[in-house]
């Protein structure tokens, strides 16, 4: 009884209240093995062999909202099968919320709505595997999902078993009415569900970006949402993008950022907004779920959505999401290595006037070669250069090439970062691990606090372990002046450097330099951002 009690005082009121009214012993086990996953080492890493590329789909939420149907997932299916798309590579027809009834059945399983599923969620799979595509369904981590329905909290293990006895191939499993159960808690428990169906289903972990859920999802799901809801316009897919470009560390063959649903054919996105977006996606080797009307898809939308030059980017079997090589003044570079030694190149304008965009096949990782071939990914176009890569990209539009040609494929690097004018060592004082120390520079010593490893993703890291820390412009700040200090690694853009060949290391959020303040020599002078301007105190050396 004490450990009851003990799990009845760690409940949040309403689970409390529901527990005690329903008063059964089947739900107090429950709740019990759910508190203790909380305070345990999470099971063994999600394993199922699904996702070694992102997935890609249709989901019926961003064009239909609640009105989903067994008529409407049959239709989507059937356009899918016969105008392209499956053909291009998608796979999945996804049921999202709204699918069943208000109440559970006596066994305390999930009900489809007999009136938009007549054949019930078997009959609809059936349907939708006898077209050689697979189902997916939504449920939710908390005790309702976001439109009211039964939510699976705490019938993480009846839940599963009914998706698998129908026959799902997918699940959506969002993040609304979780009664603060910590989401690692909740994710995990439906994750081990699942995998004792024995039944392979792709899980999509949808909440919403919170608990930096990147830093522990590839342990649970195929993939995790990176943010909040997207909506179908241009500033909404900016800010998404924004947010997901940093953390290309944390994904890779069967475990993927997810910054939600594709726009693509819906809302005021225009087609060149569109096409911006799906390269976007592809580069960051996104889930491509698309979200319009397919059966009624516009010919310019089918065109966008099977592209196969920019599926392959995000089909790529490497399985590396692409990261930002600059970014200035809305005008982004973005590059993705690919499987036999190709690049992806994004030039993408975030502004509202068409401009050049540049860099080069260096800045990208390619050497060795007098010559690259450039093959356009939306035109088709060809083309050869000898090493700058430069194009005039519209308004909100994106140039994306494929680079072939030289080598390619850069590593970590690691060593001392030395200040080039005070010839002196960049230093976390006195070999601190608080976040947040400022760092500075002092005579080198060869210590582990002024050793740093620039990697693929563009962080500067320090220390290891447990206790890696990232170099960091202190609170997001993009005015010359920022302090630059140790910050626990979070693939945000203001933790993404690029050191460039003139020896200068730029931050990719601000533009600005890595800046010995004041061109001072002297140990202990502190770093920061500042405008770039060729003195030797903004020159840096790793080795």
């Amino acid at each position: 009884m004490a450990i009851i009690r003990r799990l009845l005082s760690l409940l949040p009121r309403p689970l409390l209240r529901r527990a005690v009214a329903l008063t059964s012993v089947a739900l107090l086990i429950a709740a019990a093995s759910v508190v203790s996953a909380g305070t345990a080492q999470p099971a063994a890493a999600l394993d199922n062999g699904l996702a070694l590329t992102p997935q890609m789909g249709f989901n019926d939420w961003n064009a239909y909202g609640c009105d989903v149907s067994e008529s409407l997932i049959k239709s989507t299916a059937q356009a899918m099968h016969t105008n392209g798309m499956q053909a291009a590579g998608y796979e999945y027809v996804n049921i999202d919320d709204c699918w069943m009834t208000h109440s559970r059945d006596s066994a305390g399983r999930l009900v489809p709505d007999p009136a938009k599923f007549p054949d019930g969620i078997k009959g609809t799979a059936d349907y939708v595997h006898s077209l050689g595509l697979k189902l997916g369904i939504y449920e939710d981590a908390g005790t309702a999902t976001c439109a009211g329905y039964p939510g699976s909290l705490g019938h993480e293990t009846t839940d599963a078993q009914t998706f698998a006895s129908w026959g799902v191939d997918y699940l959506k499993y969002d993040n609304c009415n979780n009664n603060g159960v910590p989401a690692q808690t909740r994710y995990t428990a439906m994750r081990d569900a699942l995998a004792a169906t024995s039944r392979p289903i792709l899980y999509s972990l949808c909440n919403w970006g919170q608990d930096n859920v990147w830093t522990w999802g590839a342990n649970v799901g195929n993939s995790w949402r990176t943010t909040g809801d997207i909506s179908a316009n241009f500033a909404s897919m900016l800010s998404i993008f924004h947010s997901n470009v940093g953390l290309a560390s944390y994904a890779g063959p069967g475990h993927w950022n997810d910054p939600d649903m594709l726009e693509v054919g819906n809302g005021s996105m225009t087609a060149t907004e569109s096409r911006s977006h799906f390269s976007l996606w592809a580069e960051m080797a996104a889930p491509l779920i698309a979200g319009t009307n397919i059966p009624q898809a516009s010919a310019d939308t089918l065109a966008t959505l099977t592209n196969s030059r920019v599926i392959a980017v995000d089909q790529d079997p490497l399985g590396k999401q692409g990261t930002l090589v600059s970014s200035a003044g809305g005008l982004d570079v973005l590059a993705k290595p690919l499987a036999g030694g190709d690049v992806s190149v994004v030039l993408f304008n975030e502004t509202g006037s068409t401009a050049t965009i540049s860099t080069t096949a260096a800045a990208i990782g390619k050497t060795g070669a007098s010559s690259y071939a450039l093959t356009d990914l939306w035109s088709g176009a060809t083309s050869s250069t000898s090493g700058t890569i430069s194009a005039s990209v519209p308004a909100h539009g994106t140039v994306m090439y494929r680079v072939a040609g030289g080598t390619s494929g850069g590593t970590d690097v690691t060593g001392e970062l030395r200040a080039v004018g005070a010839d002196k060592c960049l230093d976390v004082p006195n070999s601190s691990t608080a976040a947040g120390t400022q760092v500075q520079i002092w005579s080198c010593t060869g210590g582990t606090n002024q050793r740093w490893t620039h990697s693929t993703s563009n962080q500067l890291t320090v220390y290891s372990g447990s206790s890696q820390m990232c170099l960091d412009a202190y609170d997001n700040q993009t005015a010359p002046g920022t302090k630059v200090v140790t910050w626990p690694c979070n693939g945000q853009r203001n933790q993404q450097w690029t050191l460039n060949s003139n020896g200068t290391i730029t931050g990719v959020q601000s533009g600005l330099c890595l800046d010995v303040t004041g061109a001072a020599t002297a140990d202990g002078t502190l770093a920061e951002l500042w405008t770039c301007n060729g003195g030797s105190n903004q020159k840096w050396t790793l080795a």
